[in-house]
């Protein structure tokens, strides 16, 4: 799969670098619209799987800019980019009644010195559609993450970095359970010497990642072997307030 992606990252920034070229006088990007059959993604990417088959009515409920038709290939080649990546997310045709969000930009859950814009963002969508699912895979940085909203309401909701543990929600779900990952909590006596404290988790990997994205919706890596039409998506820019935000500091 990582092939497939290398490829369409570069097939992405070629057209990107030619059309941008000063003797063409334009910034415009040009995304391609023929339409293709889904294509796998998931590692080292953050995605949402939305249960409906209405990709405009996700466009509508994302609120995001300057969106632009673009097949499976031309918008997971944008996201995957490093540069075009830091901005854009590619909202997918649906697949199996389940519509994806992919990209970096998407709000994350970045850890107790930052404002939480993940969670009011889940919701919102979460009003707006039966179920929503978030998952985050990055090793580079040992970020991992899942959510579900289902009905409006959180039902799950958990990330870790090389921090500790930044969200645990709900409890944790059958298909959880399964993978052997659990929580362990070292409560102790407050100021006993050698009180361990804080939590402590069995480290989830981008497998986990995948493998409960697989059971509660769809393995985003096997796209490409599931039976599908051709479709189009939607490639656009994130909006400024999916941007990580420091709390301030009171003076």
């Amino acid at each position: 799969m990582y092939f497939v992606i290398g490829i369409m990252v570069l097939a992405t920034v070629v057209i990107a670098v030619w059309h941008l070229a000063p003797r063409m006088a334009t910034t415009r990007i040009v995304y391609d619209v023929a339409p293709d059959f889904p294509v796998g993604f998931g590692y080292k990417m953050a995605w949402l799987a939305v249960r409906t088959r209405d990709t405009m009515a996700v466009v509508d409920a994302l609120g995001v800019l300057d969106a632009e038709p673009a097949n499976w290939k031309s918008g997971l080649g944008t996201v995957y980019d490093d540069k075009l990546g830091e901005t854009r997310v590619f909202i997918s045709p649906p697949v199996n009644g389940w519509t994806f969000v992919v990209g970096l930009p998407l709000p994350a859950p970045v850890g107790r010195r930052f404002t939480d814009k993940s969670i009011p963002f889940l919701l919102d969508l979460g009003s707006r559609f039966i179920e929503v699912q978030y998952f985050f895979s990055y090793p580079i940085i040992d970020y991992y993450a899942w959510a579900r909203v289902i009905g409006g309401k959180v039902a799950r909701a958990f990330a870790i970095s090389d921090d500790g543990v930044v969200w645990n929600k709900g409890r944790p779900t059958k298909e959880e359970k399964a993978l052997g990952l659990k929580l362990f909590e070292f409560r102790g006596i407050r100021g006993r010497k050698g009180d361990a404290g804080g939590e402590m988790m069995l480290y989830p990997t981008e497998e986990h990642v995948i493998e409960v994205a697989s059971k509660w919706s769809i393995d985003p890596t096997s796209l490409e072997r599931m039976p599908a039409s051709e479709g189009l998506g939607v490639i656009a820019r994130a909006p400024s307030s999916w941007r990580a935000e420091r709390i301030s500091k009171a003076a």
